[in-house]
């Protein structure tokens, strides 16, 4: 069985504007403390669609065993940060531009896994496509 990342984003809508604080927490399961070499949480906006695919990282915070007292990554970690003013998401014909929570874990064997939550900034309309030969017949 593959270890489990569990992330909540503390707004249920998971929809903010620019320059709101972003709450979220997270908490690893299924994973033995010892196996544990890092745990890294991000938040962060890619490019999907035609021609070349940006991402960018927003906040990053990465945590070894060694950062806290026990020694245990796997409890229960809040982190919050204030959101920028662009890029807004956006859901083009050509391009969406998501924004997302991701957290990711580290064993001590190399593997990793990670967990994304998409979440929104802003409320740019979604772009709705007509084909060509559907307009001109308008």
């Amino acid at each position: 069985m593959d270890p489990l990342i569990s992330i909540r984003i503390l707004r249920p809508e998971r929809v903010f504007q620019p320059h709101e604080m972003l709450a979220c927490e997270y908490q690893l399961d299924a994973v033995d403390a010892a196996e544990l070499a890092a745990v890294e949480a991000s938040v962060m906006w890619y490019t999907v669609g035609k021609g070349d695919e940006d991402l960018s990282v927003h906040y990053f915070e990465r945590r070894t065993p060694g950062d806290v007292v026990d020694g245990d990554l796997r409890s229960l970690r809040r982190f919050e940060c204030q959101l920028p003013n662009s890029p807004l998401s956006y859901d083009g014909f050509l391009v969406k531009i998501c924004w997302c929570v991701r957290v990711r874990m580290f064993l001590k064997g190399g593997r990793d896994f990670a967990q994304d939550v998409p979440f929104r900034i802003g409320d740019v309309p979604r772009v709705q496509f007509t084909p060509p030969e559907e307009a001109a017949a308008e």
